[in-house]
């Protein structure tokens, strides 16, 4: 690893758009392997070779295969749509950029959990199946008994994930309730955690993860209710940071990764010659400050995270997590959104993505459904959007949909959390939305080892819900790195949801194309687009996610006997 530098139950696809689509494909391929070769692009302003139009254009109509690799890949997924295992194949192997919104403790698997509580010796409380520590007896018994009493295991399965939740059902205060029931057994070994993610992150053909965490929280609390409230922002703040308070929090976080990640290292076995997967993945964090604590306690946790980000480059935003809906969430959402906004003001290198809009109507009263994510956007600056379901109950939302696609503020969207807390799927859901608007989107998973689903899932469920072509579902996986945190220049000029995904000029006409010479293997790049791949980590992971593509549009799909 690298720090430092829900299957839909129906399809919805329009079989006529899909078979005109294979047929456009068809053209694609025939006309660009006869075509002679594009003029790569001589200043930043134009496209490059083999250079993607935007994702989602004007009216909805896809952008059309950009190279011969495009157009087979495109025909090829076309052809299998009525086939499950080729599918899941294809978006297993498909290459899916990163993991933007994504909650460490969340994402693992919850089989591993209840293996991690029987080693630790912990105890399970019968009445709530919550872990607790030992001595286990009365109204506990041993987590370890799960290794042979199956009812047991199912129990705890059931009690700590969405597994065989009824579909039915609103599925809001379980998903929620399982992070108290086995908190206690991921906080004790958040590296060995971290490793188990990391892994199956890699093994989803995804390069980067922004997975959020919260070393020293208890401190940055115990701190706040030292120093107590102050509405003056300012003065609240120079209250923590005085006689070094806010620095010795600071030093307890990194310290607490430190050893996070020693555990990692050793768990993953990364100082061997037998390294798993994820010691290759890139990872950073984001820093979540909890929103239902008192405004003092949010406050020193924002604030320490933004210090985190400025200070070890392994953190490089913040966020709110908890339920939105949650009465102080609601209470001191505005306020909590000024705090975010005061602290840029004296953190300006650190990012800000925020939990917005993760509402519906009957979960909250209409009155908080009118502002959540305007004010993320307006007021705290938020660079992402977590969710932004309820878009469209909010007041003037076009206005805020129009200034999040200028701005290029990303909604990060997990659709099987967004199904399972809050019952919207399909044209419920604004992705269309937001993509007509021309506001970039990332797919993400959330908490994919509670939603039991995970990247390779949310991909399928976006092409077969809204009909998303090959090159679209290209420009998904771009737009994961595009918008991530990471720092550097970007392979991609201007902005790329608008007008196409455009190599910078250095780079221009260099793009890895398993077609290029031939023989499947990409052409390797020139001097300086090389120097900006050595100097930039967002561009370094940016050419290795299009090296994949082209490995994978090189290998070989098929054409369906129907084509």
């Amino acid at each position: 690893m690298t720090i430092h530098d829900a299957t839909p139950r129906t399809r919805t696809g329009n079989p006529p758009r899909r078979a005109a689509l294979a047929v456009l494909a068809l053209m694609c391929l025939v006309l660009l392997s006869t075509a002679a070769p594009v003029a790569g692009a001589a200043t930043a302003g134009a496209a490059g070779a083999g250079a993607a139009g935007a994702g989602a254009r004007a009216g909805g109509e896809p952008r059309p295969p950009a190279t011969a690799g495009e157009a087979r890949t495109a025909a090829y997924l076309d052809s299998i749509h009525d086939d499950p295992e080729l599918l899941r194949r294809f978006f297993l192997r498909l290459p899916k950029g990163g993991d933007l919104h994504n909650h460490l403790f969340g994402a693992v698997r919850t089989e591993y959990l209840i293996e991690l509580a029987g080693e630790d010796g912990l105890c399970i409380d019968t009445a709530t199946l919550t872990a607790v520590v030992p001595p286990c007896g009365g109204s506990s018994r041993p987590a370890a008994d799960a290794r042979t009493d199956r009812d047991f295991r199912e129990a705890i399965l059931r009690a700590w994930s969405m597994q065989d939740f009824p579909p039915d059902r609103l599925g809001h205060d379980h998903f929620f309730a399982t992070f108290d029931k086995f908190g206690l057994v991921a906080a004790r070994h958040p590296g060995k955690v971290l490793a188990e993610v990391a892994d199956s992150v890699a093994a989803q053909h995804q390069l980067y993860l922004e997975t959020m965490v919260n070393p020293g929280s208890d401190e940055a609390a115990r701190l706040a209710e030292q120093v107590g409230w102050d509405p003056d922002l300012p003065a609240l703040h120079a209250r923590l940071v005085a006689d070094g308070g806010l620095d010795r929090v600071v030093a307890d976080a990194r310290a607490q990764t430190d050893a996070s990640d020693a555990e990692f290292r050793a768990a993953a076995r990364c100082d061997t010659g037998r390294p798993r997967p994820g010691c290759r993945l890139t990872v950073r964090f984001v820093y979540q400050a909890f929103r239902g604590g008192s405004p003092e306690s949010v406050f020193a946790q924002l604030a320490l995270g933004m210090r985190l980000a400025e200070r070890d480059p392994r953190f490089v935003a913040v966020n709110l997590v908890q339920p939105e809906d949650g009465d102080s969430a609601l209470r001191n959402y505005s306020l909590q959104i000024r705090m975010v906004d005061y602290l840029r003001t004296v953190y300006p290198k650190a990012h800000v993505t925020l939990h917005a809009g993760e509402l519906w109507p009957g979960l909250v009263k209409p009155e908080d459904l009118r502002f959540h994510i305007r004010e993320a956007v307006d007021v705290a600056g938020a660079e992402r959007v977590g969710h932004g379901v309820d878009l469209r109950f909010e007041d003037d939302w076009q206005r805020t949909a129009s200034v999040m696609a200028d701005r290029q503020v990303a909604v990060e969207v997990p659709f099987t959390s967004n199904a399972q807390i809050l019952g919207v799927r399909g044209a419920e859901h604004p992705f269309d939305t937001y993509r007509a608007f021309g506001v970039p989107v990332v797919l993400a998973t959330d908490d994919p080892g509670v939603s039991r689903i995970d990247i390779s899932h949310e991909y399928r469920y976006a092409a077969e819900t809204y009909g998303l072509t090959y090159p679209e579902l290209k420009d998904l996986a771009r737009a994961s790195l595009q918008y991530a945190f990471l720092p550097g220049r970007s392979l991609w000029w201007g902005n790329p949801t608008r007008d196409g995904y455009r190599p910078v000029s250095v780079c221009a006409g260099q793009l890895p194309d398993g077609d290029a010479d031939g023989d499947g293997r990409p052409r390797p790049p020139g001097a300086e687009c090389r120097r900006l791949i050595a100097a930039s980590p967002k561009a370094a992971v940016q050419w290795r996610q299009e090296a994949a593509f082209a490995g994978f549009e090189g290998s070989g799909h098929p054409v369906h006997p129907a084509l």
